[in-house]
């Protein structure tokens, strides 16, 4: 993968923000959303700053891949609210992806944590 742009490093920063905050202000009614803190971890925009690919993640034991469809289900409406928030030519459409790397973390944990390892460590 071609690493972003300052442009697009920038832009989707600001997209990122302004998602997290209209997903924390709870609009969003679907179960599988409303009720869990949702974590934007990051949006990746494209070149031309028409689309976004955000990653979102849940705590707790929610499933990754129906936070992600139920947040694609409402992606017109949080493009609406995101075109209202951001200042940028094009609002981005948007498309959700679960981020399972708060869970690969855990897992480098859990293994340094091991007692074999962290003899090898010290």
């Amino acid at each position: 993968m071609k690493s972003q742009s300052q442009r697009q490093l920038r832009a989707g920063e600001l997209v990122r923000r302004a998602l997290a905050d209209i997903i924390a202000e709870g609009a969003i009614h679907d179960p599988a959303v409303s009720g869990l803190p949702v974590t934007v971890s990051e949006a990746r925009m494209s070149p031309d700053l028409r689309h976004a690919t955000v990653f979102v993640a849940a705590m707790g034991q929610a499933d990754r891949s129906k936070l992600a469809k139920a947040l694609n289900h409402a992606s017109g409406y949080l493009q609406r609210e995101l075109a209202k928030r951001i200042d940028l030519r094009f609002t981005p459409k948007l498309r959700f992806e679960g981020d399972d790397r708060f869970e690969d973390a855990a897992h480098v944990d859990d293994i340094l944590s091991r007692p074999q390892v962290k003899r090898d460590l010290e």
